[in-house]
């Protein structure tokens, strides 16, 4: 008998503990409690994330971080990583959040949360101004397009313009060096990076494939972390400074999807 009552007591004081939220870790207490967040951003991706002529890291996710940290009042220290090392990092306690133009897609909401989009930009295949749009897929059949191999764009352009003369490279850097050298008549990319590229100044897009937003992330059951970052995009969305920061790195305010 005293062991089900020792039993049962323990129950009841391990339900007290989980209802009263000193059972489990809470990352946005522990890093109120620090004083320090640490946000991983990429340090290689004009304008999500790069280094300036004078070394110093810069671009949209860097300054979107430097506002979440000081809306939290605590310090920031940057962490720089990769994109195949975004998700990873994010897993091992490396970083508390990522703000690294990470899309959320199912399968990698089955490994951490994200939050509501902070930014949107195009994808879609550039070309030189002045030259023809077009509003269907079959329109490119024939068309000598540069793409990152294995890319969203890749992927797309393959399944839906089987006929487009698809010219692969291992980057996107490398992609967009072949349009403007003339080796190729369109690029496809996201519009940050399409507008922003050396010599976009005469770049157009010609081709809308979709909109992609970027997404905030967080481990899973980080919920209170989550639900304070939703909280803190929606009051930077308000107040305008998402929009300024958009129009600044990217040239362009593209409307945020509903959600």
């Amino acid at each position: 008998m005293n062991f089900f009552r020792t039993a049962l007591a323990a129950a009841a004081i391990a339900a007290v503990s989980l209802t009263s939220g000193t059972a489990f870790a809470d990352k946005l207490q522990d890093i109120l409690n620090a004083g320090k967040v640490r946000i991983g951003v990429l340090a290689d991706s004009a304008p999500w994330g790069f280094r300036d002529g004078e070394g110093k890291l810069t671009g949209f996710d860097v300054e979107l971080a430097n506002i979440v940290a000081a809306d939290l009042g605590v310090d920031l220290e940057i962490v720089e990583v990769t994109g195949a090392a975004r998700l990873p990092s994010l897993l091992s306690d490396q970083i508390d959040v990522l703000v690294a133009a990470a899309g959320a897609t199912p399968e990698r909401a089955q490994q951490v949360m994200f939050t509501s989009p902070y930014v949107a930009v195009q994808l879609g295949v550039y070309g030189k101004a002045g030259t023809p749009t077009y509003s269907t897929p079959a329109e490119l059949s024939g068309k000598s397009i540069a793409v990152a191999r294995g890319t969203t764009l890749d992927v797309w352009l393959t399944d839906n313009v089987p006929d487009a003369n698809l010219v692969r490279f291992e980057d996107a850097a490398s992609a967009l060096a072949a349009f403007f050298a003339g080796q190729t008549e369109y690029f496809a990319e996201n519009s940050a990076i399409a507008l922003n590229a050396s010599g976009s100044a005469d770049v157009e897009l010609k081709f809308l494939i979709r909109q992609s937003p970027a997404h905030a992330a967080v481990r899973h059951g980080e919920h209170n972390l989550l639900q304070w970052l939703n909280t803190d995009l929606f009051f930077n969305r308000m107040n305008g400074k998402l929009e300024a920061l958009q129009v600044k790195w990217f040239k362009e305010a593209t409307p945020l999807p509903n959600m």
